[in-house]
């Protein structure tokens, strides 16, 4: 294994004994050599090869049963794998089910030394650590009741306060940030952060695909055991997405087409061509206009069902096509629908997304309580979002979609992903920051004291 690696899996597999009955566990200890198993075997992993870099941030997406948290005991250790072999560098601290380890009759304080001590930690170390546990907990003088008594919300400040400080080499996270309060979740994720940044590996599971991509380095797609994508976290979390959206009966060819591509993921393509037309010079000559040359490649097209996005683009209000803008003026984003099946309560919508995939921002021609409508095979809708843009200044794009009723759910008709590209220029006297202009009027006083 090499040094700068902290996880190498080559080969895994992993199985478990599936019983129809209870008595037939018993059967098969009593007849382990019988020619005839009690059970029948579920191959809960495939042939996981991965390797995972010191200081990486890995996110581990996948449908219910995919094989993400088997994957994830493996590598903790609390599984033992069928065949393979799982390499791992450095301690491990995993928030796989928080609380895991607490005794219930224990109070908040004796729960910290024994968790502490599960997760490798000596009980001075835990000690010269606790009030930077308590203070990370919050939870005052719950510190001192037994456990049983808290909350959820509490249970889980001391199981993530607890995990979250023993300074791991590896951080192993398994939906834990889905719970508790949004300024919780977000001191949670600001002491990642800082993990991340003192150079540990962390492995992230979630469905939030906004999370992955915001937090994560690269991604990997599991489905049904097997590893079938693996990438930048946006082009992984768009696959991800087109799976999880597919109809069932579709979904065997969408998977399949997903694998085909493994081999030929890129990463976006930013650069414009030589060949595209310069953009002004002047600051205050600033006006916008379409360069040829800006193409997005991380396009995702999804199963087609009953309706077809054609010709997405942006344009002035004048109506001449754009894709590099101007910070502050008015845009239209437009795109036809023609509906090839007859379709109820159908809706359109617009996203604006980073470089990175995290939603900025979007609109939908109605809301899901008031839209009642239904459209004849052959109608044609001419779909117009009007916007002033608040971007700052960088590269982002744009998806396109149509929702409607299928049955008692509302499910895409039709979606395309990063289908659009765009640029926001730059403007010297721009004081905004980060991705949107909010417009804020900075104010300094200076005074004597």
């Amino acid at each position: 294994m090499s040094s700068d690696q902290a996880i190498r899996i080559r080969g895994l597999n992993k199985s478990f004994p599936i019983y129809s009955k209870p008595h037939h566990r018993l059967l098969q200890i009593l007849t382990p050599s019988s020619s005839k198993p009690w059970f029948r075997e579920f191959q809960a992993l495939r042939d996981i090869n991965i390797s995972i870099g010191r200081g990486e941030t890995i996110g581990i997406v996948g449908r219910n049963g995919s094989g993400k948290s088997t994957l994830l005991q493996l590598i903790c250790g609390t599984l033992a794998p069928s065949s393979g072999e799982i390499s791992v560098r450095g301690r491990v601290a995993a928030l796989l089910e928080l609380g895991a380890g607490f005794n219930p009759e224990f109070t908040g304080r004796e729960n910290v030394f024994l968790n502490g001590t599960i997760l490798g930690l000596k009980r001075e170390e835990v000690v010269a650590k606790f009030e930077e546990i308590a203070e990370f907990a919050d939870i005052g003088d719950f510190m001192d009741q037994p456990v049983k008594s808290y909350s959820s919300g509490m249970y889980v400040r001391l199981a993530f306060a607890v995990a979250i400080n023993v300074t791991p080499d590896i951080l192993i996270i398994d939906e834990a940030l889905s719970v508790g309060d949004e300024a919780f979740q977000r001191k949670c994720f600001a002491r990642i952060d800082s993990i991340r940044d003192a150079g540990s590996t962390v492995l992230f599971v979630s469905h939030s695909a906004g999370t992955v991509v915001e937090l994560c380095d690269r991604a990997i797609l599991l489905d049904q055991g097997e590893l079938i994508a693996e990438g930048t976290p946006k082009q992984v979390v768009a696959r991800y997405q087109k799976l999880l959206y597919a109809p069932a009966h579709k979904m065997a060819q969408v998977r399949e087409e997903i694998r085909a591509q493994i081999e030929f993921q890129k990463p976006v393509d930013l650069c414009v061509s030589s060949d595209a037309h310069e953009a002004p010079a002047l600051q205050d000559a600033l006006h916008a206009y379409r360069d040829e040359g800006m193409v997005s490649s991380s396009i995702v097209v999804y199963e087609n069902r009953g309706a077809r996005i054609s010709d997405p683009h942006i344009q002035t209000l004048g109506g001449r096509r754009v894709n590099v803008l101007v910070p502050g003026d008015e845009y239209v984003y437009t795109y036809q629908v023609d509906v090839e099946k007859p379709l109820m309560n159908v809706r359109c919508g617009m996203m604006i997304r980073s470089v990175t995939g995290l939603d900025i921002a979007g609109a939908a021609t109605a809301n899901q309580r008031d839209v009642h409508n239904a459209y004849e095979s052959g109608t044609v809708l001419h779909v117009r979002f009007r916007f002033r843009c608040l971007l700052t200044p960088g590269t982002y794009f744009l998806n396109a979609g149509v929702i409607a009723k299928f049955g008692d759910n509302e499910e895409f008709a039709d979606r395309r992903v990063d289908v659009e590209m765009l640029r926001v220029q730059h403007l010297d006297n721009r004081l905004a920051t980060g991705l949107v202009d909010m417009d804020v009027v900075p104010h300094l006083r200076v005074g004597l004291q």
